[in-house]
Order: C-alpha cells, then sequence, then structure tokens
C-alpha cells in the first residue's frame, strides 16, 4: 500500500498521461503552430513520463525520485508552451493546469525521503 501523498502524485501522473495525449491530437487537427513537430514531441515526451513516473511509483521503485524529478521538469516545460499557445483555447488550458499540479507533486515526491 502506497501512502497518500505518493497516490496523490501516481494520479495526478495518470491524469497528465491522458491530458498530454488528448492534447497532442488537438494540436494536430489544430494545426499551424500548434502542430509544430516540437510542441507535440513535448507533449508525447510529458504523457510518456508521466506514465512511467507513475508505474514507478505503483511497483515501489526506490528510483521513483528520479523518474519524478524529471517528470516535474518536463511537466513545467509542457505547461509553460501549453500556456504560451492557448491564450484563447480551453484545451490547451486545461494541459497547462493539469501540468502545473502534475510537477508539483512530482517535485515533492523527488525531494521526499525514500
Amino acid at each position: 500500500m502506497i501512502h497518500p501523498q505518493m497516490q496523490g502524485c501516481v494520479q495526478n501522473c495518470q491524469q497528465c498521461h491522458a491530458i498530454c495525449t488528448e492534447t497532442a491530437q488537438h494540436c494536430v487537427q489544430k494545426g499551424g503552430k500548434h502542430a509544430e513537430a516540437d510542441h507535440i514531441r513535448l507533449l508525447l515526451d510529458c504523457a510518456q513520463i508521466c506514465q512511467t513516473s507513475s508505474d514507478f511509483m505503483l511497483r515501489g521503485s526506490p528510483l521513483h525520485t528520479r523518474t519524478c524529478g524529471i517528470c516535474a521538469e518536463i511537466c513545467m516545460a509542457c505547461a509553460e508552451a501549453c500556456e504560451q499557445l492557448g491564450k484563447e483555447d480551453s484545451m490547451m488550458k486545461r494541459c497547462a493546469e493539469m501540468c502545473r499540479r502534475c510537477a508539483e507533486s512530482c517535485h515533492q515526491m523527488a525531494h521526499a525521503k525514500a
């Protein structure tokens, strides 16, 4: 059984994985700057590291602090990118908010005692 703070981080990672994956599809359909390769790559990188961090925590890996550390960094970069593109786009705003929430919880897990 994992402790509540870690369970919250797992849930944030899983939700962030889902919204980044959905947002990548949204951006491809929207086109223009939203569909630029660097932006799509960042969304997919964020989704993947969130899934990886979630998996590390769920199986009790002592290395979860390391995956959570890089996850926090990538989530912040993704949040900033989505905010820049999402002034009038609710999907981009939702993605940025979720990425920030995930970054915060992963940052806490990265600095927690193993």
